[in-house]
């Protein structure tokens, strides 16, 4: 069975019927893009809160919900003396974040695929808990690669070659 990226992925943001063969493979457009990347800088956060795994969890979660993505799981791990590192698997993509207590500082990063989630919003749920006095965010839209996009993929010829 022949099946293109579109039949693979649930939701990879093409819209209105569009084809992965109708697509442009030279202008970025709407119709090209697989989800929004979001790398957030967190300076000056509260201490506490970057080294309380519990609270870490309860925000990522939040998070997850306020961007409309589906959270599938959330790993997370606190080190000694200090720091906690997550990572959220969701059904969009992942939210990780990676926090220095003693620098007030936190890397975060979310990824979604999709047109119907917003990884901005939980981009701002993290920066306001965490009590942020400073941020850098980068957004960007991942397009989908036109070889990828146009190819013909057969799941099962592949998983034969495992």
């Amino acid at each position: 069975m022949k099946q293109n990226l579109s039949c693979l992925h649930p939701n990879p943001g093409w819209g209105g019927g569009a084809t992965p063969s109708a697509l442009s493979s030279t202008a970025p457009s709407a119709t090209d893009m697989v989800g929004k990347h979001c790398i957030l800088e967190l300076y000056d956060c509260d201490h506490a809160k970057l080294d309380d795994e519990a609270f870490l969890r309860d925000t990522i979660t939040t998070a997850a919900k306020s961007a409309g993505a589906t959270l599938l799981n959330l790993i997370t791990h606190r080190f000694e003396p200090q720091g906690v590192t997550g990572l959220a698997l969701l059904a969009e993509s992942h939210i990780s974040i990676h926090t220095w207590p003693e620098n007030g500082y936190a890397a975060v990063d979310v990824f979604t695929c999709g047109d119907h989630t917003m990884p901005e919003r939980a981009c701002d749920v993290l920066r306001c808990a965490l009590g942020a006095q400073r941020h850098q965010l980068k957004s960007f839209l991942r397009e989908t690669p036109a070889a990828v996009a146009n190819a013909q993929r057969d799941p099962q010829l592949i998983a034969s070659l495992a």
